[in-house]
Parts: structure tokens; C-alpha cells; sequence
């Protein structure tokens, strides 16, 4: 198929890439916009890897109020510079995580925020469930690793489905914010207030 520049175009309003970037994925992907689409992510995820060692000293606290004012998140989100700090996209990203901590409420930042004590607490409770259904001794570690695996998703902010498109975690999506801002972007920290709640 040939690579127009109407087509380069039409792939590079719906992405926000570069337009040499659009131009090598839609001839890798042979002019197909889907899979010219999945090359851009996994290029950008690609460079995103390579930039987190670099330190993220700008960013923004963003906040997001829920139920007429029951609810409440402040998430600080970093990134490398203040000019990326006030993009779009880099705003979006920041509110969408409020709104995923309002809506979700994970416990912890990521798997390695998890106490190693919570972590031994499942472990044993998923044990005795698996024991209790009459799982073979042999398949129970396998059993209980993959409702590890189904914990971590739940209490853990990166590795939760977005709430606007559940095919990609919080931290796919981290990855694509870096790839089109260019920059290392970072989730530092949160916090979830409901009213009411014990602290």
C-alpha cells in the first residue's frame, strides 16, 4: 500500500507523533493505521524505557474532587521539565490518574510498595482456599502466584486497568504519555481522602 501523506497525516492527528515517526511506522506496519498505531506504542514504550534513570524534578499536583465533595485526590505526577509540566497531554495523564485513585482506590503505588508482611498474609489465605477447593499439592504455588498476580492489579496503582480503557494498565499508559512528551514521567505519590473514613 502506498504511504500518502494524507495518510502520514491522518496517523499523526491521531497520535500526536512525529511526522517522520508516522511516515517509518506506516511503512513497517505496510500502511496499515491500526498496526502502524501499535508500532508507534511500542517504539515509544521503547524510548520511555531508556529514559527512566533520568531525574524528574518538574511536574504538578493534581487534584480531583468526586461525589459532591465525599471523595477526594491529590497525585503528584513528575516529569523532566516545566514545559512539559503544562502540556496537554501531561495534564490529562495527571487528572486521569486522580480520577483512577477516586474511582479504584489502590492502596499502594506499585508491587514494590506492598509490605513484604501483606504480601505472606495473601500468600497463606490463598493457600488454604486453594487447599480447600482440593487443588493438587503440585499446582497450588502456580494457583497462588496467579492470585498474586490478581491482588497486585487490584491494591496497586500502576498495575490497575485504566478506568477510560481497561485493554491498558496505568503504567502502558505512563509509558505512552513518556513516548509522545519525550520525557521520563514519573507517579511519586498519592493520596485518597473519603469522608467519614477512618484514617
Amino acid at each position: 500500500m502506498e504511504i500518502t501523506p494524507e495518510r502520514v497525516k491522518h496517523l499523526r492527528q491521531k497520535t500526536g507523533a512525529g511526522i517522520m515517526d508516522c511516515k517509518r511506522a506506516l511503512e513497517q506496519a505496510e500502511g496499515d493505521v491500526e498496526r502502524a498505531i501499535e508500532c508507534l506504542r511500542e517504539q515509544g514504550i521503547l524510548r520511555a524505557a531508556r529514559r527512566e534513570s533520568r531525574p524528574t524534578a518538574a511536574g504538578v499536583v493534581a487534584s480531583y474532587i468526586h461525589a459532591g465533595g465525599k471523595i477526594g485526590v491529590l497525585v503528584e505526577v513528575n516529569c523532566e521539565t516545566d514545559f512539559v509540566a503544562r502540556t496537554p497531554e501531561f495534564r490529562t495523564f495527571a487528572h486521569d490518574v486522580a480520577m483512577q485513585i477516586a474511582a479504584q482506590q489502590p492502596l499502594y503505588l506499585g508491587r514494590e510498595a506492598v509490605p513484604e508482611a501483606v504480601l505472606e498474609k495473601e500468600r497463606e489465605i490463598y493457600r488454604v482456599q486453594t487447599l480447600h477447593e482440593g487443588k493438587p499439592e503440585k499446582v497450588i504455588d502456580r494457583i497462588v502466584q496467579g492470585k498474586l498476580e490478581k491482588f497486585y492489579q487490584d491494591v496497586c496503582l500502576l498495575e490497575q486497568p485504566f478506568i477510560r480503557d481497561p485493554d491498558k494498565t496505568i503504567e502502558e499508559l505512563r509509558k505512552e504519555v513518556a513516548g509522545k512528551t519525550g520525557e521520563n514521567i514519573r507517579v511519586r505519590r498519592f493520596a485518597r481522602f473519603q469522608l467519614g473514613e477512618e484514617a
